[in-house]
């Protein structure tokens, strides 16, 4: 019963950041959609630094962690697009200096 009702606490509450999201200004949102979109793990070893053209820039660690997260581009995009409506095309993955 506390299962289901987490559950379904949890779709409500993603419908209401996805509407925000939504409403956002184009360039603001797939950057703020990004922590929900790769979950909390992720989002504490990457940043989303910019948005231009459909791409979301997203900083990482090193080759290792840009590899594992093009691999898993495909799931982010999804998410992202569901919480920003269908504007990011790409995820480029670029490996920081100062990290």
């Amino acid at each position: 019963m506390i299962r289901r009702d987490m559950q379904s606490l949890g779709t409500g509450l993603e419908k209401v950041i996805a509407g925000s999201l939504k409403r956002m200004p184009g360039v603001d949102a797939p950057r703020l959609a990004w922590p929900l979109a790769c979950g909390g793990g992720v989002a504490d070893r990457t940043r989303a630094v910019g948005y231009t053209a459909g791409i979301l820039t997203v900083l990482v660690a090193d080759a290792g962690w840009r590899a594992e997260l093009q691999h898993l581009a495909p799931n982010y995009l999804a998410a992202l697009n569901r919480y920003c409506g269908n504007t990011v095309r790409r995820i480029e993955f670029v490996i920081s200096s100062s990290r």
